[in-house]
C-alpha cells in the first residue's frame, strides 16, 4: 500500500470551509432553538461505544462499523447512529426519569464507506427521540416537529413520505408466505429498485392474483385516500391494524396542519431494521434522496434491560444544506494593520469595533507580504501606521 499524499484525507472524509461552516452552524442553531421550543432537552453521547453493545444494536450494517481496539482489549466502533446510543442512555444515566422522556441531540456519525464514491463517511445529525409513548399523538408530534424544524432551517419546497413498515410486512408475508423470500422484496424496495420488484414479482410462483397484490403495493403512494385503497390488499390482523395506525395518525397531523407537506407511501422501507410501526422519509425538491427520516422503533429499548414504545426521526445536516441551494454570506470582516508604535491604537479601534459586534483583524505591518491584497480579502482596511496618535482616529 503506497503511502498518502500530504493533501490526501481518509475514504469518505472532508474538510468543511468557513462559508459551509457558517451555513450549518445557522441551520443548526435554529433547529436546535426549534426543539427546545417543543420541550425537548439536549444530550450528548460518546464518540466511541462498545461493539457489543451500541454497535450490535445499532442495525448499522457491520462493515460499515468503524472499528478499534481499546488497551483492555474490547472492540469499540465510532458512533454509527443515535437511536441505539440514546437507548442506552435512557436505560442507564436517565434510568430514573418517568417515561416518557423527550431528548434531542447535534452530533457528528461514522459510517465507513465501501464503494458508495462520493458519500460521507462521517456527517452531521440533528435530530430527537420521544421515548416511552406508544400512541399516535407520539408519532405525530415528532413528524411535525421535523417539519417545523426544516421550516425553520429555511426550508420551503418539500415533502415528507410517510408508510408503515407492519403494513409491507403483512402483506408480503400473507402472499410469499416467509421471511426469505419478503426479505428478497422488502430489498427492492428499499433500494427503490422497482423495475427489479416487477420483475422479481413476476418470477414467482404465484397466481396472478397474488401477484397483482404485490404489483399494486407499488401504486399506494399518494394522498391519504391510500390508505382506503391498501385495505384491498390485506385481510389480516396486522395489516388491518398499521392501517388504523395510519388514518389516527393523518388525523393528528391534520391538527397540526401540516398535510400539505404529507403524502402515503405505503412501500416505505427503511434501511434499519429495527423500526416496527410508522416509517417516515423527507425529501428536498433538490435531491434525489431523503434528507431526514424517522420512525417508531418500539423493541429497541428492550435490548436494553428497559423496554419501552419509542419514535423520533433524523436530519442530515449537509443534505439540508444542498436542498436549501444557498451558502451563507460570511460576515463582513475589517483589517486594522498596525506597526508596531501603533498597537496600542489599533488595539483600541478594533475594541470599539468589536463590541459592535463587528468582526476585525488585527494585522502587524511587518506579518504581511502583499498589502495590496488585503483590500480584496477583506471588506474594509485601516491603517494605523507611523507615530503613535494623540488625538483623533486613524486615517484608513
Amino acid at each position: 500500500m503506497s503511502k498518502p499524499f500530504m493533501f490526501e484525507k481518509p475514504l469518505g472524509m472532508r474538510d468543511t470551509l468557513p462559508q459551509l461552516y457558517e451555513t450549518k452552524k445557522r441551520i443548526r442553531e435554529q433547529m436546535e432553538a426549534e426543539t427546545s421550543r417543543w420541550g425537548y432537552r439536549t444530550i450528548e453521547t460518546p464518540t466511541l461505544e462498545f461493539y457489543d453493545t451500541v454497535g450490535g444494536a445499532s442495525a448499522i450494517l457491520d462493515q460499515q462499523l468503524f472499528k478499534l481496539l481499546d488497551q483492555q482489549g474490547n472492540t469499540l466502533v465510532l458512533r454509527p447512529d443515535m437511536t441505539a446510543p440514546i437507548a442506552r442512555l435512557a436505560a442507564s444515566s436517565l434510568k430514573n426519569e418517568a417515561y416518557p422522556l423527550r431528548l434531542s441531540y447535534h452530533t457528528n456519525l461514522f459510517r465507513a464507506q465501501q464503494r458508495e464514491g462520493g458519500k460521507p463517511a462521517e456527517f452531521e445529525q440533528i435530530g430527537v427521540e420521544l421515548v416511552g409513548d406508544g400512541t399516535a399523538s407520539a408519532d405525530g408530534e415528532v413528524i411535525a416537529l421535523m417539519i417545523s424544524a426544516l421550516k425553520q432551517a429555511g426550508l420551503k419546497d418539500f415533502q415528507v413520505a410517510i408508510g408503515h413498515i407492519g403494513y409491507v410486512n403483512a402483506l408480503l408475508l400473507d402472499v410469499v408466505g416467509n421471511e426469505e423470500r419478503a426479505n428478497v422484496l422488502r430489498r427492492y424496495l428499499y433500494e427503490k429498485n422497482y423495475v427489479g420488484y416487477r420483475q422479481h414479482v413476476k418470477s414467482l410462483p404465484l397466481s396472478s392474483i397474488d401477484q397483482g397484490r404485490l404489483l399494486s403495493l407499488l401504486q399506494l403512494r399518494g394522498g391519504v385516500e391510500k390508505i382506503a385503497d391498501a385495505k384491498e390488499l390485506v385481510h389480516n390482523g396486522e395489516g388491518e391494524k398499521a392501517l388504523a395506525e395510519l388514518t389516527q395518525l393523518w388525523d393528528v397531523l391534520e391538527c397540526y396542519g401540516v398535510t400539505e407537506h404529507l403524502k402515503i407511501d405505503l412501500n416505505l422501507v427503511m434501511h434499519m431494521s429495527y423500526y416496527t410501526g410508522v416509517v417516515f422519509e423527507g425529501y428536498g425538491s433538490r435531491l434525489g434522496v431523503p434528507l431526514a427520516s424517522g420512525g417508531r422503533y418500539d423493541e429497541l429499548l428492550e435490548k436494553f434491560n428497559r423496554p419501552a414504545q419509542a419514535t423520533g426521526f433524523g436530519v442530515r445536516l449537509d443534505l439540508l444544506v444542498e436542498a436549501l441551494g444557498k451558502a451563507e454570506d460570511i460576515k463582513p470582516q475589517t483589517c486594522v494593520v498596525f506597526s508596531k508604535e501603533r498597537l496600542a491604537d489599533a488595539i483600541e479601534v478594533a475594541t470599539e469595533k468589536r463590541n459592535k459586534d463587528e468582526a476585525v483583524v488585527l494585522q502587524d505591518l511587518a506579518g504581511v507580504n502583499d498589502v495590496d491584497a488585503l483590500s480584496e480579502q477583506f471588506d474594509d482596511v485601516i491603517y494605523c501606521i507611523g507615530k503613535a496618535k494623540k488625538e483623533g482616529t486613524p486615517a484608513k
